[in-house]
């Protein structure tokens, strides 16, 4: 089944819920600093194993002691849905754990 693209309004409404996430050329997109390379690995990797049960995958950018994802979906065009926020949302509540401030 087909998922619609959010509305402007929508995502920006959204957006509000999720401080540090920012949606930009039909991407939201966020980047966390972390403690060490080694914490910042085991992030990538958790939200790997978020991103299989979900069936939605972001684009994971790991450097030194920070990752950065940025998320759209591909069936609907490139443009943002809500099963991008259910992703970012997701990768929200796990990141404290991984010392994420």
């Amino acid at each position: 089944m087909p998922v619609a693209p959010l509305s402007q309004k929508e995502i920006e409404e959204r957006l509000a819920e999720l401080p540090g996430w920012s949606f930009d050329g039909d991407r939201l997109s966020r980047s966390y600093r972390l403690g060490s390379h080694l914490a910042a690995t085991a992030l990538v990797v958790h939200i790997a194993q978020v991103q299989e049960e979900l069936d939605h995958h972001s684009d994971l950018t790991l450097g030194y002691n920070t990752v950065s994802l940025t998320v759209t979906t591909h069936s609907a065009g490139g443009k943002v849905t809500e099963k991008d926020f259910a992703l970012a949302e997701r990768v929200e509540a796990l990141a404290p754990a991984h010392g994420v401030g």
